[in-house]
């Protein structure tokens, strides 16, 4: 393929997973204004005030966290509308069976074997690039929104998160890969240094994302 066709077909399939990704990122969306007005109950007993910026933050977050597990925690294309039309019409199951020795047999434990095959083809390629993307949010939003941001905590978020992902893939049909851990956690280590960077030129804007005393004193 020429570039502007790889490229086209990178930004296709971006498409396709994000389409995926809405029907759970609009429960997310809902359930955050419900629960809203418990979360500043909270906050008035804690004598804490959450800004504008950190509940914007706080709702990209929990969108992206429920999108997430939409494309992770489902079997593939579970989020389809040509799936759903095959269950409705009765031609496909809701969850499909599970071949357990299949899922023994495609059990990928060899680190980098896959991120080595991404020269390859481009599919392979850009299943390397989305693992490392799609987790950079992981990193920089705990970084952002966490009091006393480490990097070795977006490490270890983005390390069990990925870990816990894979673990239940083995058991809905989805391909278990230790590469995909290796991937997700070096994305979650980016995230955090994009945090990084930003926080370097501009304190004063990351600050606002943390929750502040009722006085209105910094509070990280």
């Amino acid at each position: 393929m020429s570039l502007t066709e790889t490229l086209w077909w990178y930004l296709e399939n971006i498409l396709e997973y994000f389409f995926q990704m809405l029907p759970c990122m609009s429960i997310s969306l809902a359930l955050f204004f419900l629960l809203r007005p418990w979360r500043r109950r909270r906050l008035d007993r804690l004598r804490l005030h959450s800004g504008p910026l950190r509940e914007g933050g706080l709702l990209l977050f929990a969108m992206f966290a429920a999108g997430l597990a939409a494309l992770t925690l489902f079997p593939a294309y579970f989020w389809t509308a040509r799936h759903w039309r095959g269950v409705l019409d009765g031609t496909l199951p809701l969850f499909p069976p599970v071949d357990f020795h299949i899922q023994l047999q495609t059990l990928q434990m060899e680190p980098f074997r896959e991120i080595f095959r991404a020269v390859r083809g481009p599919w392979v390629m850009f299943l390397v690039l989305a693992n490392i993307g799609i987790f950079s949010p992981v990193g920089f939003f705990t970084a952002l929104l966490w009091r006393r941001p480490r990097w070795w905590k977006s490490l270890l978020v983005g390390l069990c998160t990925s870990s816990a992902i894979e673990f239940i893939q083995f058991f809905i049909g989805r391909s278990t890969d230790i590469d995909d851990v290796i991937l997700n956690t070096t994305g979650a280590l980016a995230g955090y240094w994009v945090f990084w960077l930003m926080r370097a030129f501009f304190p004063n804007f990351t600050g606002k994302f943390q929750c502040q005393p009722k006085g209105g004193y910094y509070y990280g």
